[in-house]
């Protein structure tokens, strides 16, 4: 995948604005005069495999300023955080994306050094609003649930880091609930269940029934559909784990 066609396919969705802006320096010389081309004011209409192409490169692009953000958030680069991160990109978008990728955060790195702390989380808070406006509910929460998973690369969250997470989903327009049921995926334990599903173990069943369907509504797979089937096939594993914190609470009720 060439620099050129990744800018191509996000200008539709991510063009102007801060993102815009992080992507130009990211991507160098390239990236800005794609930016500032034609490509930007055509009145071509996008075909729909174009839109989705562009929703998909939006999302890998915001993706990748997120784990800068969430990377850093301890003041260090762990060694694990940075693998995981090329490990995603290249079984989910191939070697070249792998590779881009690893260029493009090390330069937002540079960017946060050289702009400072303040800008950069006001910079962030900007993009996360500008995702906020052009992403669905469903997209923002994939968002989320990647970023824990990187967090987790280490073997524990840190509290920096879900710190850092939580501040950019309510940015994003979700909650820190939203964050906390998803921390409790993976988990084996009752109080994980409860937590996924974000009740209080004193919850009647009719409340938990409320709770799951709302949370599986949230998260459904078809809600990520247009990001292509990598996303989504990491969309039905974080809904395999919801139905499996439901099932355990199920059980331990008697309930059908």
């Amino acid at each position: 995948m060439g620099a050129g066609k990744w800018i191509g396919g996000f200008l539709g969705l991510l063009a102007g604005g801060p993102l815009g802006a992080l992507a130009g320096f990211a991507l160098g010389s390239l990236a800005e005069r794609v930016l500032s081309s034609d490509i930007t004011t055509s009145t071509a209409r996008p075909t729909v495999s174009d839109s989705r192409q562009g929703e998909r490169n939006g999302f890998l692009f915001a993706l990748m300023v997120l784990s800068a953000d969430v990377i850093q958030a301890d003041g260090r680069i762990m060694h694990s955080e940075m693998e995981a991160m090329r490990r995603f990109l290249r079984s989910s978008f191939g070697q070249d994306a792998e590779t881009q990728g690893d260029e493009i955060i090390r330069r937002l790195f540079e960017r946060r050094k050289q702009m400072g702390e303040s800008w950069w989380r006001s910079q962030i808070q900007d993009c996360c609003r500008q995702i906020a406006s052009v992403m669905t509910v469903g997209q923002r929460l994939q968002l989320i649930s990647y970023l824990i998973t990187l967090a987790k690369a280490d073997g524990n969250a840190d509290a920096s880091e879900i710190n850092v997470i939580k501040s950019d989903a309510l940015a994003m327009g979700l909650s820190e609930n939203d964050v906390d049921q998803m921390l409790g995926l993976g988990g084996s334990s009752l109080d994980d269940a409860y937590r996924v599903l974000g009740v209080s173990p004193d919850a009647s069943d009719d409340e938990l029934r409320k709770a799951y369907r709302q949370l599986a509504l949230k998260h459904h797979p078809d809600r990520v559909q247009a990001l292509g089937e990598d996303v989504r096939k990491a969309a039905e594993e974080k809904f395999q784990e919801i139905n499996d914190a439901k099932d355990r609470i199920w059980k331990a009720r008697g309930m059908k």
